[in-house]
């Protein structure tokens, strides 16, 4: 099992916002997550902005693709790429930065 940590950085403008749309994460979007391995998956918003992701997956390239190959994806990652920085024209789910893991306590 593959735990991962990524990056991401919300518009400190847009963080009322972002907060608001994931009080209610479209049940069709909840349902591709799961079904392409992403469990554990816990989102954490600091207040300048920076988003921290983890999830806990099989094999994190294959639950990446298994969302692209989804149209619900496409709909949300359109819906929700203008709350980002710096994602220079790419989605918010090409646009993570991963974070290296150095210590897990088992």
């Amino acid at each position: 099992m593959e735990r991962v940590c990524f990056l991401l950085k919300v518009r400190k403008e847009r963080l009322e916002e972002y907060k608001v749309r994931h009080r209610d994460v479209w049940a069709e979007m909840r349902a591709a997550l799961t079904e392409t391995g992403w469990g554990n998956y816990s989102l954490f918003l600091r207040d300048d902005g920076l988003l921290v992701g983890y999830v806990e997956t099989p094999d994190f390239e294959a639950a990446l693709a298994g969302m692209a190959a989804k149209d619900i994806n496409a709909t949300w990652q359109a819906s929700m790429g203008p709350f980002f920085e710096d994602l220079d024209g790419r989605r918010p789910d090409e646009g993570m930065f991963r974070l290296e893991e150095i210590f897990h306590l088992d």
